[in-house]
């Protein structure tokens, strides 16, 4: 809610040119009419009065304070409070589907695949303020971390928590990954309704074809944009657990089925991208942001606070006082 304030007729300023004139012609018109008398003293006049002839300029005063109001009043001032308001009349549900098998943890992304992908996808959440969106992992076997929802604090606040762990059988899933987003979005009364679906491996895992997967989107009327997260030859990457828990790291060969990506993604609508570094993650995910615009409807409410009314009364009021002065005070004064 903004508050300005204006002039609807400005151009009624200009009459603001006219007063020097006016105190011109009332300085020349008082000097024609005041006469001069010249004696030798003035003790055996009555000086009482003088006061008047000094204050008898107010109603010229008075007369030209009405009014520079009235032309005030004519350039109508006012203040304008406007209220905007928007609908969202084309909404959209965004499943986020996040492989987060060892190999994300590969270094060929700063600081890692993981990493840059949560870095990333947290902007694009924040720049979806008006769809619903949820998360889903797959490994060896996927499952929902977060439903679609509204709320992206929750969301957020999940991705932010999306780490490699040994909780989920390991490897990579893809037709799990992908079921599991299709089965958040199936009953989803969203006009639109998006998956966005991102490996960097081949399918090894899980009891779910992804080709039963993507036919599964088709059928809900569900979109699959698919994502190849890897740079193309070699990448450092955990090949094996160290005594002490942590991962031990070797170049490993970049193996995404693209095939299989780009098919998912033809079936359904969708787009195939292949992202090889962080910056083209990051105009991978601007992208489809593009991609997937939400109509939204903008209202506007102006409410209008017209102020010429207080500068007529005071014109009003000054040019009654003046008449009050000059019929009584001021009458039959030269």
């Amino acid at each position: 809610m903004g508050s300005n304030f204006e002039f609807v007729n400005p151009q009624f300023f200009w009459l603001f040119l006219i007063l020097p004139v006016l105190v011109l012609w009332y300085l020349w018109k008082r000097k024609q009419q005041t006469a001069s008398l010249k004696i030798s003293s003035v003790q055996g006049f009555k000086t009482g009065r003088n006061w008047l002839a000094k204050l008898k300029p107010l109603l010229f005063v008075l007369r030209l304070l009405a009014l520079s109001a009235i032309i005030v009043a004519l350039a109508r001032p006012r203040t304008v409070d406007e209220t905007t308001k928007t609908k969202t009349t084309r909404g959209i549900d965004i499943v986020m589907a996040i492989d987060v098998s060892a190999s994300m943890l590969a270094r060929d992304l700063k600081p890692n695949r993981l990493e840059a992908l949560k870095t990333v996808a947290a902007r694009f959440i924040n720049g979806r303020p008006n769809d619903r969106i949820g998360l889903v992992e797959y490994a060896g076997e996927s499952f929902t971390r977060t439903p679609i929802t509204s709320d992206k604090t929750i969301v957020l606040s999940s991705l932010k928590n999306v780490t490699y762990n040994t909780t989920i059988e390991g490897g990579t899933a893809i037709g799990s990954g992908l079921a599991t987003a299709v089965n958040r979005l199936k009953d989803s009364r969203a006009k639109s309704k998006v998956i966005i679906l991102l490996t960097d491996g081949v399918n090894n895992s899980g009891f779910i074809d992804p080709k039963i997967a993507s036919e599964l989107a088709v059928e809900f009327g569900i979109k699959v944009y698919t994502i190849g997260l890897g740079s193309n030859g070699m990448a450092m990457s955990p090949i094996a657990i160290r005594p002490d828990g942590g991962f031990q790291y070797g170049n490993v060969k970049v193996e995404i089925d693209e095939a299989l990506m780009k098919d998912i993604a033809n079936k359904t609508g969708g787009q195939y991208f292949r992202a090889t570094n962080n910056t083209k993650l990051e105009q991978i995910y601007e992208e489809i942001n593009k991609l997937e615009k939400t109509d939204i409807e903008e209202f506007k409410f102006t409410n209008y606070d017209e102020m010429f009314r207080p500068f007529v009364i005071f014109a009003l009021i000054l040019l009654g006082l003046e008449f009050l002065l000059r019929t009584t005070i001021f009458k039959g004064f030269l």
